[in-house]
């Protein structure tokens, strides 16, 4: 029986033979693995997970192209946000603290989704169109999710796996200064620049960087109402 299996970094720098031979079978390397649908590479990169997810969305944004004439504004927006939106909103967290670059291909595809929406000529600016539908850009709908994680983790609403990736700033103080006041959270430290990418980094990032009066919020769907406002404004500064 053959198995794969991903190796680290680490390992596929010091190791030729990558095969192993064991008594149920030989387990071989591959190249990309799929885990909660979050495509992996063996160098730990997720470009081609975020290409894979934009050429799945270009090819829905076509076929719903076929539809635009039949169907008024109101239902194409909720048609995207099902078959477009939801596909890049999904595990988005994964993609903090990646380049512009990378980023680029999911961002082209909600400018697209927009002047489909809007009925907009290719050539017309994208900006004034997503400040109508009111869509947060794909860096701000990360950074969304981020910030929700941590207002879920902050008021004891997040299952116990999150709140063991984030430490407060009050429970890691050994003195009692200031810090006991704060809202802000541990930002983990990491050895390599591709360690920012893990949640114990990007949530406390994208959280302390909130002002004070949204992180003391309590209610959820006030939380979240704020929170967009705040990154909406943020966005199109």
């Amino acid at each position: 029986m053959s198995l794969t299996y991903l190796l680290t970094t680490e390992q596929l720098l010091t190791e030729n033979d990558l095969t192993w031979e064991r008594d149920s079978g030989s387990i071989h390397p591959v190249n990309v693995v799929r885990d909660l649908g979050v495509m992996l590479k063996r160098e730990l990169s997720i470009k081609q997970h975020v290409t894979k997810v934009a050429s799945s969305c270009f090819y829905h944004l076509q076929r719903l192209k076929q539809i635009r004439r039949l169907v008024g504004q109101e239902v194409m927006v909720q048609l995207v946000s099902a078959f477009i939106l939801s596909r890049f909103d999904y595990c988005n967290a994964v993609l903090a603290e990646l380049p512009c670059a990378t980023l680029d291909p999911p961002q082209r595809v909600q400018n697209t989704a927009a002047r489909l929406v809007l009925n907009l000529r290719l050539r017309d600016h994208v900006t004034p169109a997503l400040k109508q539908l009111h869509w947060l850009p794909v860096a701000g709908r990360i950074k969304f999710k981020l910030c929700l994680l941590m207002h879920l983790i902050h008021t004891g609403r997040a299952p116990q796996y999150l709140v063991d990736t984030v430490q407060s700033v009050i429970t890691s103080s050994r003195r009692h200064l200031r810090s006991s006041e704060t809202t802000d959270y541990v930002k983990r430290t990491t050895r390599m620049k591709f360690g920012e990418h893990g949640f114990s980094h990007s949530g406390p990032a994208a959280w302390n960087s909130l002002p004070s009066h949204l992180r003391t919020i309590i209610d959820t769907i006030v939380f979240k109402s704020h929170l967009k406002a705040f990154l909406f404004a943020e966005s199109f500064a």
